[in-house]
Parts: structure tokens; C-alpha cells; sequence
């Protein structure tokens, strides 16, 4: 409804300015505008986002992350919500918006955003053993552990984890989602370090790979998508991020290169211009 309410709002507004050398523009902005509308309309999932042209998405295993991340559905009203349910002051940074709830504490942020994607890929195929995330001391958060009572409270300088009364293991969403805001609370950029190395071959980016500046404040901000060109064999790539404060996360757009949005080409002499933050290629990184 909002795409449309738009599209009425520009039709207006070309129809306002006069001079016959306008018509081609007024034709032109009419054009995208409907095309935008259609494009929408067709895109449901991460992997319906077609690839720039000339490009083709790389081959994944099925079974994988990135994969995973592929079948993410995207939501039809395309508006960055915050934490409390506000919209976003600037909506021009992202593409499509993940449906995926942010809750309504100012906690899942940038690298939170991240933790929670990974945590849902490991929840989805049942390997609890492995939603498992480290704080800055080197404090082991384990959802297995959780479930089965584990709490963690500060004492003096350090994090300290306790036996809580719960007499029964809980491995629903909802106890995964209780158990991500306490990760939330003492996690952040450096988890995401400290938890992958360094990309070895930027040549070999694939969706699931991070762009991390450890900090405070850092970012941190996921590859959604990975697509090679049939011809040069040139790549481009697609990112994801939530933000501070705690928003919903959402593909960004890449406002250098209107052309290809939102995809990104590969250049491995240049920097990675996105929305909210410069990247070196060096921050590219990989699971561990």
C-alpha cells in the first residue's frame, strides 16, 4: 500500500511541472515507478531478488547457511520499524526489509543481527549444540546450557553463570529467543571477531560471510547474497544489517551504484561503501 500510495504521490508531482522537455522525464520517473511496484510485488524471498545482468547466482549446498539465508521471507510492508515500534526516521537506506522480529527491548542491533541469524539457521536444523556464543571475557553462552538452567549474572568485574530453578529443558523458539536476549545483553562486534577469521581469498566471498569493525560503536553487517558474472567471472554480492537502535533487519541499498542496487560489485582495490559504514575488504571474514 505504501509502494502505491507513493507511486500516486509521484504521478502527481510530475503532473505539476510544466514545459514539453519535461515529458520524457515524466515518462521515464512513471516507468520506474511501476516497475519498482511489480518488482515488489514479485519478490517474496532473499532468493527472488534477481542477480544483476549478466550475472547468475552462485550454486550453494542445500543444506548450508547461506542457502538458509536464501529462503529468508522478506515482508510486504517495506518499512524499517524500531525496537518500539516506530518507524525508522530515514527509510532510504534499505531495499527490502527480512521478516523477522526484532523484539521490544533495544537489543538486537548490528552484530546482534547476526547472532540471531545464525542462532535460527542451527535452531532450524535442531543442532542446538552448536548456538553457542562467547563474550568479551571468554564466557561460553550455550543454548544446550540454557535450556537445561544455565544463567549468567555480573559479579565484581566479571560474567558468572548460575543454576536457575528451572527443573525442566526448554528448547522451543520461545526459550531460543530468551536465551538470544541475554546473549544480546553481553555479546557484541567482538563476539563476531573472535568467532571468524579472516577471509583467506576476498575473490571467494559467500552469502553468510560478515563485514566486522569490532568497537564501540562497530558494525557489523552480513553477505545476504553472492552472484558471478557468466563472462568476466567478476562477483557481486548482496549485504543485510540491523542497526542501533535495535531495528528490524533489512537488505541495504547500495546508494553508489544505483544501477545494480542492491547488489555490490567486487573490487578488490576499493572500499566497501554502505550505508552507515566504510568497510576495508580486509574486514571480510568467515565463520570459524
Amino acid at each position: 500500500m505504501k509502494i502505491l500510495q507513493t507511486l500516486v504521490l509521484s504521478i502527481a508531482v510530475l503532473l505539476s511541472i510544466g514545459g514539453c522537455k519535461t515529458d520524457n522525464l515524466k515518462l521515464e520517473m512513471l516507468k520506474r515507478h511501476q516497475s519498482e511496484v511489480e518488482e515488489m510485488k514479485a519478490i517474496n524471498r532473499i532468493n527472488d531478488i534477481p542477480a544483476p545482468e549478466g550475472y547468475e547466482k552462485i550454486v550453494l549446498n542445500e543444506n548450508s547457511f547461506g542457502s538458509w539465508l536464501r529462503l529468508l521471507s522478506l515482508r510486504k510492508n517495506n518499512t524499517v520499524y524500531l525496537y518500539d515500534g516506530t518507524p525508522k526516521a530515514n527509510q532510504g537506506w534499505h531495499y527490502r526489509v527480512i521478516d523477522i522480529s526484532t523484539g521490544n527491548k533495544d537489543l538486537q542491533q548490528c552484530a546482534d543481527a547476526i547472532m540471531r541469524l545464525r542462532a535460527e539457521y542451527f535452531f532450524s536444523q535442531k543442532a542446538y549444540d552448536k548456538i553457542v556464543f562467547y563474550t568479551g571475557d571468554g564466557t561460553k553462552m550455550s543454548f544446550v546450557n540454557h535450556a537445561k538452567g544455565e544463567r549468567y549474572a555480573v559479579k565484581g568485574n566479571s560474567l558468572q553463570s548460575y543454576q536457575s530453578g528451572n527443573q525442566h529443558e526448554c528448547y522451543s523458539h520461545e526459550c531460543l529467543l530468551s536465551f538470544l536476549e541475554n546473549v544480546f545483553g553481553y555479546c557484541g562486534t567482538y563476539t563476531i571477531k573472535d568467532m571468524t577469521d579472516l577471509k583467506a581469498a576476498v575473490y571467494d566471498i559467500a552469502p553468510g560471510d560478515v563485514f566486522v569493525t569490532a568497537g564501540s560503536p562497530g558494525h557489523a553487517m552480513m553477505v545476504a547474497d553472492v552472484a558471478v558474472n557468466k563472462k568476466t567471472g567478476k562477483k557481486a554480492y548482496m549485504l543485510l544489517q540491523g542497526f542501533m537502535p535495535a531495528q528490524d533487519i533489512h537488505i541495504v541499498r547500495n546508494l553508489n551504484n544505483q544501477s545494480i542496487s542492491p547488489w555490490y560489485e567486487l573490487n578488490t582495490n576499493e572500499w566497501v561503501n554502505t550505508p552507515g559504514k566504510i568497510f576495508a575488504l580486509t574486514d571480510l571474514r568467515q565463520w570459524r
